[in-house]
């Protein structure tokens, strides 16, 4: 009778137990069908219903199928051309350059022996903070000309006249190439900073006792073990040069014409400016999404060796 009752015993605790697990099951995917559904909604929908408008033509509710009348539209497009060799420019010579600076700063404000490491760390991602619009036109009123840029290099003899940096092309791309690394090498920085942290002071004690220098611990230590977080921040970069829109929108206006103007500065002319044409619009905004994931397919391919 005894032994009865504890097998009925444990049985009644094994129920319990199952019950208990089944229950937090459920609530495990009830949170996960929650964040599911809020990722459809503002994700993966308005990417199908773009890829549905970009085969449409007409305005509002005369807008009808056409198939891939779009996408043709955009090979024989001169600007949509121009804008994508505009973006692309910024993506080759900016991006590099600004992960360059961040490895370089941070590796240096690791250094335990620097005073005002806190000082320095701080001022370098200050500009991550401060809003893209007031830097544009904070950017816009020193490239002017009679800003700031030109009165000191005017003063001091580099230059005998000012210089129209907004109104001349080379120019007005160089300006936002300068905005950018300004504003985003501290943000990379503090990837970078936080991985080198995370490295083992006892692996570059002993490339010290081995003769290493300053550039072969950096360059045989520091960027191979760093290499995942150069491959995050090389993809984000990346992607939000290929998305840049504010500096081409506030800086320069995508002037002169449309030498700066970057893409999605051309998909927002194109969608809400002049004759709207949200087909072609999306259609475009299409391809740069194709763009960044394929350039983000060849990143990790190239950049992980797992």
């Amino acid at each position: 009778m005894k032994q009865t009752t504890e097998v009925s015993g444990g049985a009644a605790i094994k129920r319990s137990r199952l019950s208990l697990r089944r229950k937090q099951g459920l609530i495990g995917w009830a949170f996960l069908l929650i964040a599911a559904g809020l990722i459809v909604m503002m994700n993966f929908y308005p990417m199908v219903r773009g890829f549905m408008l970009s085969l449409q033509t007409g305005v509002g509710a005369r807008m009808e199928y056409s198939g891939f009348v779009n996408y043709s539209r955009m090979i024989g497009d001169p600007r949509f051309r121009q804008t994508l060799i505009t973006t692309f420019t910024y993506l080759l010579v900016q991006v590099p350059i600004m992960l360059l600076m961040g490895l370089a700063l941070a590796s240096m404000l690791n250094n335990k022996g620097l005073k005002g490491r806190g000082f320095f760390r701080t001022a370098i991602f200050l500009p991550c903070a401060v809003g893209l619009v007031a830097y544009s036109l904070v950017f816009r009123q020193m490239f002017s000309f009679d800003g700031l840029i030109n009165t000191i290099l005017v003063s001091s003899g580099i230059l005998e006249t000012g210089h129209n940096w907004l109104g001349t092309a080379w120019s007005a791309q160089l300006v936002i190439i300068l905005g950018l690394l300004w504003r985003w090498t501290g943000f990379n920085m503090i990837f970078y900073l936080a991985g080198i942290q995370n490295i083992d002071s006892s692996i570059y004690d002993a490339a010290r006792i081995d003769g290493a220098n300053v550039f072969q611990q950096f360059w045989k230590i520091t960027i191979p073990l760093l290499r995942p977080i150069i491959l995050l921040t090389a993809i984000m970069s990346t992607n939000g040069t290929l998305q840049l829109f504010d500096e081409s929108f506030n800086l320069t206006g995508g002037g002169p014409g449309i030498s700066s103007m970057s893409m999605s500065h051309y998909i927002f002319n194109t969608a809400f400016t002049g004759n709207p044409t949200i087909g072609y619009a999306s259609a475009m905004s299409f391809m740069v999404f194709l763009l960044v994931a394929i350039l983000a397919f060849i990143q990790l391919k190239v950049g992980d060796r797992r």
